[in-house]
């Protein structure tokens, strides 16, 4: 599409079948505006471009800003004006009226959007810095096309009467023409109405040419040129001899407006052609905002954070999958249906393989296909549905989710998953994020655990990121044992035999196949059955991961508990702090009192005890020494700690006549 800018360094290796990334684009693209913002959606690729990534979030994040000061982005009139422009480029080339008005559509979007950039709101100057920059190419005003567009053409299409001096005057004199025509045949009408040769009082239009219905029987009674007849047969439609060379004259008139309109759109489609490549550039940039909007207003309404990338680390907090959270907002709201249930997890660069494990129907899967389906967002330049996402940069999304078995190509359920296997694990790296549902399944249980380890053994060596799920206690086993390796478990209420479809990290989980079947009501005594036949080894495993299950519940609440108690407890440490301020203030203004009554006392002493010298010499030296003192004294007395004031403030001397000097009286602490 030529109005898209290609993405650089597309993923190459993506199974995005598998992933319902084709979904997940359509999902996106009904929050855009038009066609072309729609296209533009369905066109995103998750890239390895660290700074298009980059830049890709920064620009939703600045139409998120836009959207968030409720400001509307006219987009209605976008379309792709590529075959349009060329059309407009060559000489003596005329548009239809219909591609002007688009043309005056899209000219109106763009001066908008120019006109937003270059005047935002006062809370958003200086805060659109890449929509700006992409914008920039936009310097030439299509304000002045679109309006000389829609002065010539009106809304329905046709020409304005003022559209040239010209075509005005062929239109006054055609009306003219037409009261003359008129004229004669109501004339002739009354004439031939007396002797009821006329089938009706009225005048019509055959073929251009003003005519009166005359009855079929009678036609021969008027002396004129028959233009058709009724379908019923009865009535036919002469031209009278006496108006031919008057209908000859407007059908004259008619030609000349032909040309007139003809010239006129010749020289409106050369002015389009001036403007030819500005519109191109101004729908490439319009198509890029609509498909950033899109984005911006899924981010909004699915509360999407903008992730952040780093090579040591794939965490998500509270990540939901964007299209089961759709479906069932749409339930809840037809029918009362559940929320999702947000899912969050960890790896590091020193354990990248996390093996799954737990009921069916647990989760086990839409973990996997969440995580992958937020990394390849990420990557895309789309906001991710979660609390947090810390991602690495992937070079390839591998995934052997659900059942490949084929008919056709003869291949088994297990045959299919060998061959992708295979495939998966020749182009692994330690780039690559790998997804494995339900490893070692559909052939012998035995042979299915060897398998199961082998192949995860041989991605943990690859370095690859790698998530797993399974049902084979052997891959539960490997996980507790092997460094660089976690176990996760899909969680399952004990009470209900229901899962929940929360993920425990660091413990493994119980499949409760028995539970889950009698659960979704199989026959009670083929369940009972079941039991039976569990050996005591069987057992015991379901016991300890049961027990295990409850302990890390019980650390859950504690853990919860203790957050609560230490919440309360800062709170109440912050009330004791703010109480103990009010203490202090109010002890400081009070001392401030105390010690400016003090200073007051001690400045007037001074003074008396200056003028008590009767000495002129002595009495000036001591003054200046005085006002120093006072000075210094002031200074101290505005430091802002109680201590320093306190410190610094003398005890003031009595009044005296003795010539001792006065530093002496002053220097004793208050």
């Amino acid at each position: 599409m030529p109005l898209l800018d290609p993405i650089p360094s597309p993923i190459e290796h993506a199974d995005s079948a598998a992933l319902e990334w084709d979904h997940l684009l359509a999902l996106v693209g009904g929050f855009a505006s038009s066609a072309i913002g729609r296209q533009a959606i369905l066109a995103l690729w998750p890239s390895s471009d660290e700074a298009w990534i980059a830049d890709q979030h920064q620009l939703v994040a600045e139409l998120r800003l836009l959207l968030s000061e409720q400001i509307s982005i006219p987009l209605g009139g976008l379309f792709d004006p590529t075959q349009v422009a060329d059309k407009a480029r060559i000489p003596g080339a005329a548009l239809e009226a219909a591609e002007f008005q688009s043309v005056a559509r899209l000219a109106n979007d763009v001066a908008s959007w120019q006109s937003l950039l270059q005047s935002p709101p006062a809370r958003l100057a200086g805060k659109l810095p890449g929509l700006s920059q992409r914008s920039a190419t936009l310097t030439t005003p299509l304000r002045p096309l679109a309006e000389t567009i829609e002065r010539t053409i009106q809304p329905d299409g046709s020409l304005a009467d003022n559209a040239s001096p010209e075509l005005h005057r062929i239109r006054r004199d055609q009306e003219r023409q037409q009261r003359v025509i008129e004229e004669s045949l109501r004339a002739a009408l009354r004439k031939l109405s007396s002797d009821g040769s006329t089938q009706d009082d009225v005048i019509t239009i055959r073929g251009d040419r003003f005519v009166i219905p005359v009855r079929a029987e009678l036609k021969r009674r008027v002396s004129g040129v028959v233009h058709g007849a009724s379908s019923s047969g009865q009535t036919v439609f002469v031209e009278p001899l006496e108006t031919i060379e008057q209908n000859n004259e407007l059908v004259r008139l008619l030609e000349e407006e032909q040309a007139e309109i003809h010239r006129i759109f010749v020289a409106l489609t050369r002015q389009v052609g001036i403007y030819a490549q500005s519109l191109v550039d101004g729908a490439r940039v319009l198509a890029l905002v609509d498909s950033l909007l899109a984005r911006a207003r899924f981010a909004r309404d699915f509360d999407c954070v903008v992730p952040i990338f780093g090579p040591d680390s794939l965490r998500l907090e509270a990540a939901r999958h964007p299209l089961l959270e759709n479906r069932l907002k749409t339930n809840a709201g037809a029918i009362g249906g559940s929320l999702i249930v947000p899912i969050t997890l960890e790896l590091t660069s020193a354990h990248r393989q996390l093996i799954i494990s737990g009921p069916n129907t647990g989760g086990k899967t839409v973990t996997l296909k969440t995580t992958a389906l937020l990394a390849m967002m990420a990557q895309a330049g789309l906001p991710v549905p979660a609390a947090a996402a810390h991602l690495p940069v992937f070079t390839a999304f591998l995934a052997d989710i659900g059942d490949a078995q084929s008919i056709e190509a003869a291949l088994s359920t297990f045959s299919a998953h060998i061959l992708n296997l295979n495939r998966l694990s020749q182009l692994a790296d330690a780039r690559s994020l790998v997804l494995l549902d339900e490893l070692g399944s559909a052939t012998d249980p035995e042979e299915g655990s060897a398998l199961a380890v082998a192949i995860a053994s041989h991605f943990l060596a690859a370095q690859a990121w790698s998530l797993i799920s399974t049902h084979h206690t052997s891959l539960k086993v490997y996980a507790s044992t092997t460094p660089g390796v976690l176990n996760a478990a899909a969680g399952f209420d004990e009470a209900t035999l229901a899962p929940n479809y929360q993920l425990q990290l660091g413990v493994p989980g119980a499949s409760a196949g028995i539970q889950t079947a009698a659960r979704l009501g199989l026959n009670a005594e083929i369940i009972a059955s079941a039991r039976q036949r569990l050996t005591s080894q069987q057992v015991d495993i379901a016991r300890f991961l049961e027990r295990l299950h409850n302990e890390v519940a019980q650390l859950e609440y504690d853990r919860k508990a203790t957050r609560e108690e230490q919440y309360a407890l800062n709170q109440l440490r912050a009330k004791l702090a703010r109480e103990g301020d009010v203490e202090l203030r109010n002890r400081t203004r009070e001392l401030e009192t105390k010690l400016a009554s003090l200073l007051k006392d001690f400045e007037f002493q001074m003074r008396e005890t200056v003028r008590a010298i009767e000495d002129r010499t002595a009495q000036q030296k001591l003054s200046k020494e005085a006002e120093r003192r006072m000075t210094r004294l002031r200074r101290e007395f505005q430091e802002p700690t109680a201590p320093a004031l306190t410190s610094a403030m003398p005890t003031p001397s009595p009044t005296s006549s003795s010539t001792s000097p006065p530093a002496t009286r002053s220097s004793s602490s208050p």
